[in-house]
């Protein structure tokens, strides 16, 4: 590999931590601007894109404590593995608008055997704009679920 790659993979690497969000001590925290694309014919942000912002916010919270989407669907565990939402509650507060700068958080309410309880907002300046629970399952391709691998559930607790 010549300096040049070897230096555009380590700024990529770098980049993709830095937009994956930070975790803290209760869970995780993901910026996202709204776009134009975001919105719906009335200017606001189209409900339908929250739910979008949520799965970013899961998926970037997973992948800082190290469980990748494509690593399991590839059978990093032994047989090929998917995370699914079994049930989520929103609630809708306020519009977002085009430009605004959303905060999403992340945090783990419980862990069981299979399941994993996340609470989620999105908020704008400090005001809340959508809230939601969330339970998330991971399943083989089959629809069967699966355990949580014992380290898997220590490191969302400690989140907690």
């Amino acid at each position: 590999m010549t300096e040049t790659q070897t230096a555009s993979v380590a700024i990529s690497e770098t980049i993709s931590e830095a937009i994956a969000g930070e975790l803290y001590a209760d869970g995780h925290r993901l910026l996202a601007r709204v776009y134009y694309a975001d919105t719906d014919f009335s200017g606001v942000v189209y409900h339908g894109r929250y739910l979008e912002f949520f799965e970013r916010g899961r998926t970037d919270f997973l992948r800082l404590k190290g469980v990748h989407h494509t690593e399991l669907a590839a059978g990093s565990l032994g047989e090929e593995l998917v995370w699914v939402v079994r049930r989520m509650e929103i609630d809708f507060k306020a519009p977002a608008k085009i430009d605004d700068l959303l905060v999403i958080e992340t945090k783990v309410a419980d862990v069981s055997g299979a399941r994993i309880y996340m609470k989620q907002e999105i908020t704008c300046e400090g005001r809340l704009l959508c809230a939601a629970l969330v339970e998330a399952v991971m399943i083989t391709k089959q629809g069967k679920p699966r355990r949580f691998p014992a380290g898997w559930r220590e490191a969302f607790l400690a989140s907690k």
